[in-house]
């Protein structure tokens, strides 16, 4: 098995091929001066099972693009397999019309992926069911729960605390964490939305309470969700106040939010390369190399 990388996340990528007791395969990725790139593979693929890492996070479309180039010089290299590793799904929210004249962007981005013969695409924690429904080749979803599981044991957190979700549509992962937990009590947030401004609220939730709380979430993008959660629960008596989210999506203002907001620690995974100065102090970074390998052992 070759493991290429994108350039999206290379630290990963380089991590699960340590994993798999390889390096990571030679990659050419050369810009034109108008910005169109070129892709070139240096090693000899001819009947060689192949693994593309690239996960679809900002630059989302400049990602995708290199994707399908990379895929397209392995089929052309004669590559007996090609298996498409993209830990965050990029457009992935973008899975049923909101508003009358809307796309559905992850139904076509799938589709794209699914005419170019991919032995099967591997990815961690969809936001929602929805979207494996939208390949016509096999599309595994990984999860970073068991993880999280993990990370909360060694911790102590799990010590007199309950789970939170911050809308209500992380019911199935909040219960899925809480079985992982044994069956450590949960709340759900009732979480607003404007779909124009993209403004949240949230004044209310489901369920019994106590002093140290963890809020769970696929992803955290600009924060605001984390903030107002946060908001909710200390002034409702919670004390102790940890994040657990997959995909560190992170807009441009998102680690000053989380940083200023009233959480004790956010932990992510690596799903998405977290660059330097998104950095923060209450940030912890938690590998799923270990877990995607696996996966690609079987």
């Amino acid at each position: 098995m070759k493991i290429f990388s994108g350039t999206s996340n290379q630290l990963l990528a380089g991590r699960i091929a340590g994993h798999l007791g390889t390096k990571l395969s030679g990659l050419e990725v050369f810009e034109f001066p108008d910005g169109e790139k070129r892709v070139r593979i240096l090693d000899r693929v001819v009947d060689e099972d192949t693994v593309v890492v690239q996960s679809t996070s900002t630059p989302v479309d400049e990602n995708y693009m290199q994707l399908f180039f990379i895929i397209d010089a392995l089929k052309r290299g004669g590559a007996k397999s090609v298996t498409a590793v993209v830990p965050y799904f990029g457009y992935q929210r973008q899975d049923h019309i909101f508003r009358e004249g809307e796309d559905v962007s992850v139904k076509m981005v799938a589709g794209i992926l699914s005419r170019m013969e991919l032995k099967e695409v591997v990815s961690v924690d969809f936001h929602s069911v929805k979207i494996r429904e939208a390949f016509s080749i096999p599309a595994v979803e990984l999860s970073a729960l068991p993880l999280f599981a993990k990370t909360i044991k060694e911790k102590g957190l799990d010590e007199g605390a309950f789970l939170v979700s911050p809308d209500m549509g992380g019911i199935r992962r909040i219960k899925i964490l809480s079985e992982l937990l044994g069956d450590m009590p949960y709340v759900v947030i009732e979480k607003n939305r404007d779909l124009t401004t993209g403004a949240v609220s949230a004044d209310k939730f489901s369920g019994q309470i106590g002093k140290k709380a963890i809020i769970v979430d696929d992803m955290i993008s600009s924060g605001g969700t984390i903030a107002v959660a946060a908001d909710l629960l200390k002034k409702n008596g919670v004390q102790e106040l940890y994040v657990f989210a997959t995909h560190a999506v992170f807009s441009s203002e998102a680690p000053k939010v989380l940083q200023a907001s009233g959480v004790n620690s956010v932990y992510v995974s690596d799903s998405v390369f977290v660059p330097i100065e998104k950095m923060f102090p209450k940030l912890e970074i938690l590998s799923l190399s270990q877990v995607i390998a696996d996966r690609l052992k079987s």
